[in-house]
């Protein structure tokens, strides 16, 4: 049986499998007084196709708006206890180890540790979407979009578990029969802004963009999702051509979301992000210190780092990045988040506030932009690589994966600079 006709079965066996439930209530059960109850109300308009979408989108704009408004009180906190602390690291009597210790340990890690709060509070709203039935409404919306432009509905799973993390994304797509569907939706699912990124967004977002912090993290998501969509499209019309598969999707009752529910959720995936902090970035942060320290007595812009950032700075200065940003991206592959570390380690300033005017005296909120769009785009962390060397079993379609990836950041992020120029923006 080839695989058209198996999808088609699969078709066939739901409907009759529910003909034979409609035939059975009618004999079974007295109906009384049809009467709307708010899940009728609530699913006439969330699942609408034509208020559905913007619902969701609005739905995601306030979850953002909501992270990052609630979390700055507590990343401000732990960014003053860790500047404190840095403080006694620079009592130290040997010169090199307080470095180590207060530039590099607590400058890099204790950096990055301030963004466990917004990343805690996003999920915690996700929580709440998915335990209250939502999120599966959501994918109910989406999947008339993504028929059309390529994507199986069920690739809508996977993709909205990669705002988690791209692995077990890729890794769930194990449940796509298709072989066609599930290599695009392994390709494209990169795209999908992990947790990893969001650090950067809060960081160069507060530091450029002033009111619009929350439009702006917002806007990320929707470009993920946006670039993850029409590559699709361009996978099925070229790479994989045919149609893809029917979806078929049973509705969770809508439920009243518990806080204590949401909040073992929200620590299950917090402490994915705690383990990485003490293991892939603390490696990244002792990494940094020697490159960035290196020819010891040398200024930061003259270190091995600043050498590495001035070789390859020619390549993104024409999106505004500058040799930091070279550095930075570098870094990133072993996994996103340090990319912030980065720059607190680069920039050898220490607290949120002084890296944040570092940044904003050496990017405009355009650059800015599109660095964040570059960062979203490009190539996926050493695990995610890894990962997707697993799935397609093919380092053919893994290096792919990683070229294109760089390709398509390159070139958003030049047509957001070339049309905010365009417009002034600059």
């Amino acid at each position: 049986m080839n695989p058209a006709s198996k999808e088609d079965l699969e078709v066939i066996l739901a409907d009759r499998r529910y003909e034979l439930i409609s035939r059975l209530l009618e004999k079974t059960v007295t109906r009384g007084e049809n009467r709307w109850t708010l899940s009728d109300l609530l699913d006439k308009a969330l699942l609408d196709k034509y208020v559905g979408i913007p619902i969701f989108l609005a739905i995601a704009w306030a979850m953002f708006q909501f992270t990052y408004l609630v979390s700055t009180p507590f990343m401000d906190m732990i960014h003053i206890f860790f500047v404190w602390l840095s403080e006694y690291a620079a009592l130290i009597p040997n010169e090199l180890l307080a470095s180590f210790i207060g530039k590099g340990l607590i400058g890099g890690v204790g950096f990055i540790l301030a963004f466990v709060a917004p990343i805690s509070f996003l999920f915690f709203c996700i929580a709440l979407l998915e335990d209250s039935g939502y999120l599966a409404r959501a994918a109910f919306v989406m999947d008339r979009i993504m028929f059309k432009l390529g994507l199986h509905g069920r690739s809508f799973i996977p993709m909205l578990l990669g705002f988690g993390c791209n692995i077990p994304a890729v890794m769930a797509t194990r449940s796509i029969e298709g072989e066609k569907d599930r290599m695009i939706t392994i390709l494209v699912n990169p795209f999908i802004s992990c947790s990893a990124r969001l650090p950067i967004y809060v960081l160069f977002a507060g530091a450029l963009l002033g009111a619009y912090v929350g439009s702006a993290i917002w806007s990320m998501y929707i470009l993920g999702i946006l670039v993850a969509i029409l590559s699709a499209l361009l996978f099925r019309k070229t790479l994989f051509k045919g149609e893809p598969a029917p979806f078929i999707l049973e509705l969770p009752t809508f439920r009243r979301p518990t806080l204590k529910a949401a909040a073992i959720h929200m620590w299950d995936r917090t402490s994915i992000f705690l383990r990485k902090v003490f293991t892939y970035l603390l490696t990244g942060a002792i990494a940094l210190w020697v490159l960035s320290t290196f020819p010891w007595g040398a200024d930061v812009e003259n270190s091995y780092a600043g050498m590495i950032g001035h070789t390859l700075e020619p390549i993104f200065q024409p999106l505004g990045f500058g040799w930091r940003g070279a550095v930075a991206f570098i870094f990133g592959f072993m996994a996103k988040e340090v990319i912030v570390e980065t720059f607190g380690i680069l920039y050898a300033v220490e607290g949120k506030t002084a890296i944040s005017a570092a940044i904003a005296h050496s990017m405009t909120p355009l650059s800015g932009f599109a660095f964040m769009a570059f960062s979203l785009l490009y190539i996926p962390c050493l695990a995610m690589v890894a990962t997707i060397r697993k799935e397609t079993g093919s380092w053919k379609w893994t290096g792919f994966t990683v070229l294109y990836g760089v390709v398509v950041a390159y070139l958003v992020a030049a047509i957001i600079v070339g049309l905010g120029k365009l417009l002034g923006l600059a």
